[in-house]
């Protein structure tokens, strides 16, 4: 094992040399997306399903009954995954696109938790993997859309930064989502501290809804890195093609 993991990371970049010694520590998620996905799924089948990750910091990592699925499509994080993650989860190296979702919707008999984070195609992903009825979601939303119900058109090729140099523009608003989730009787129950990813469970659950308006916050890495405020990044992208749902 040692020897294999020391030839990964003579292949990859620093970035995951971080990771790898992140591992050492257990693993986080970006900001507080894993306790609250512990919190929400103690009633749930033990399955995931997680697309957009890193190999030490994802959304389900503080699942560590479950058994689950991580795709991603970069090989270089799924190499690495592949070495310092249990056998309990497995790793996919896969651009996703909505002709081979197929495949993740038939991975687990029952899904407990699908999260979706793929500063992209999010919105129409979820639409096609609701069908799956998933009793939890996490799934990004864009802030840089402030909260206008928007979602970017589908293209199966999608790169945020080719699409734009800011890398702004991808994915779906925070009230999008909600309108989405809505229409299969899912509700939003909360939104990550660092904004950016939300939180969502059936209907029938005796959590309390949130309003999308008022539980938006703006992605505050984003803003730190970039110096700029959601007011600034959408005066940035706001004339380039949207679905509005």
């Amino acid at each position: 094992m040692l020897s294999r993991i020391s030839a990964i990371l003579r292949k990859t970049p620093a970035r995951y040399l971080y990771h790898r010694v992140k591992a050492l520590r257990g693993g986080s998620s970006q900001s507080d997306e894993a306790r609250i996905l512990v919190d929400l799924s103690r009633a749930c089948p033990k399955t995931f399903v997680e697309f957009g990750f890193h190999p030490t910091e994802y959304n389900c990592i503080g699942l560590t009954e479950f058994t689950g699925l991580l795709i991603d499509g970069d090989s270089d994080t799924t190499k690495l995954a592949r070495a310092v993650l249990p056998e309990r989860i497995k790793v996919r190296n896969q651009f996703l696109t909505l002709d081979n979702l197929d495949s993740v919707a038939r991975f687990h008999a029952e899904l407990g938790v699908l999260s979706i984070d793929v500063d992209g195609n999010d919105y129409w992903f979820l639409e096609y993997l609701l069908a799956t009825r998933p009793h939890v979601i996490s799934v990004e939303y864009n802030a840089s859309l402030l909260v206008a119900p928007l979602t970017v058109p589908y293209d199966p090729h999608f790169d945020r930064h080719q699409k734009h140099p800011s890398g702004w523009y991808h994915g779906a608003s925070l009230p999008a989502l909600v309108r989405l989730c809505s229409k299969y009787d899912y509700k939003l129950v909360a939104v990550a501290a660092a904004g950016a990813n939300a939180f969502f469970v059936r209907r029938d659950s005796a959590m309390q809804a949130l309003d999308p308006v008022a539980a938006y916050r703006e992605n505050l890495l984003r803003n730190q890195w970039s110096r700029t405020t959601a007011r600034d990044q959408w005066e940035r992208i706001s004339g380039l093609p949207f679905v509005e749902v």
